[in-house]
């Protein structure tokens, strides 16, 4: 059996491949780069990369593809699936880590860490009276998007005494107000009541800019938003446009629709914004996490069995696992 990485996993996953498969890592972010190696890989695993239709059409033994997180827009899965090729995901595998740090940009901005820090250490010690800083006990988030990272998010932001509100449309009024938020069907009407925006959604045709300058020039003066999920959903020339007029307080983002950006993208000379390298899953524990669960389940579908955690569940409607049977979990 053979592996092949975009990156290579933290040891605690390569572990669990000793004397089980022969591993490639590739440290390159594009299979369509190494195709020889794809040609008899029963595996990949996607880490901070892509895999398109072209690479899974000419990886002629390939049987899953890895994806060391929950999002998969970075894989072709219509033409995975298509084939018959699982694309395996770890939920639930980093959900208290991105929700601490979608918090942590929150008690960034609103205390104004960054520029105190950046001002004080030029020698402006006059920063202190900047009259930025603000308490967020008493003030509403609005949390668009509330699966298992919003809930989470959420659950953090209730003990530090805030307001919940919440909009996601594959859940009921009921489903929300039982999870103690405000309920809002109208996603725009939840910026406007927000004083502090952490998104939660996916990246999908139907999220992609959801959030530019109509909806930024809805939400509070005073308002800050975060984005922990993934680049494209805010407009980043629209937001740059809002941080630098001031038609929001700022905004916190851990995700940019190109990774990594260049050093003199406009976003990144914006005032009043934190930003990190898509490292919010990155802590130890939800590292080891991923790859532990993303490795378990490539070496089950490779081996010939149904793997439960998987971007579509429809693959198993491919003839190829017929008569498949479902591996423990």
């Amino acid at each position: 059996m053979k592996f092949v990485m975009t990156q290579a996993v933290c040891p605690e996953g390569m572990e669990l491949l000793e004397d089980k498969a022969e591993i490639y890592v590739a440290d390159n972010q594009d299979p369509n780069n190494y195709l020889d190696e794809m040609a008899d890989a029963d595996a990949l695993i996607v880490r901070i990369a892509k895999c398109d239709g072209h690479a899974i059409e000419n990886s002629p033994n390939l049987k899953v593809i890895g994806r060391t997180g929950v999002g998969y827009d970075s894989v072709d899965v219509k033409t995975a699936t298509a084939n018959g090729i699982p694309v395996v995901i770890t939920p639930g595998a980093n959900n208290r880590s991105v929700a601490e740090h979608a918090v942590a940009m929150m008690f960034a901005l609103s205390k104004n860490l960054v520029e105190a820090q950046q001002e004080m250490c030029a020698g402006n010690w006059e920063i202190r009276g900047a009259k930025k800083a603000f308490e967020l006990e008493g003030k509403t988030v609005g949390i668009l998007g509330l699966g298992a990272i919003g809930r989470e998010t959420a659950k953090i932001c209730r003990g530090c005494g805030m307001k919940i509100a919440a909009y996601d449309p594959f859940m009921s009024q009921e489903q929300v107000e039982d999870f103690g938020a405000e309920y809002y069907k109208d996603y725009v009407e939840l910026l406007k009541a927000s004083d502090v925006v952490s998104i939660h959604v996916p990246l999908t045709g139907q999220t992609r800019n959801m959030i530019a300058k109509e909806q930024l020039a809805q939400m509070k003066k005073t308002a800050l938003i975060i984005n922990c999920s993934r680049g494209g959903i805010i407009n980043e020339e629209d937001l740059v446009e809002a941080l630098k007029e001031g038609t929001i307080a700022g905004a916190g983002t851990d995700v940019f629709c190109s990774e990594p950006p260049q050093v003199d993208d406009p976003l990144l000379n914006c005032p009043n914004l934190v930003v990190s390298p898509h490292s919010a899953a990155q802590t130890r524990e939800a590292v080891i996490k991923m790859a532990q669960m993303c490795v378990k389940g490539c070496l089950a579908v490779a081996s010939g069995k149904k793997w439960p955690y998987v971007a579509d569940r429809t693959v198993y409607d491919h003839p190829k696992w017929e008569d498949a049977e479902w591996a423990e979990v």
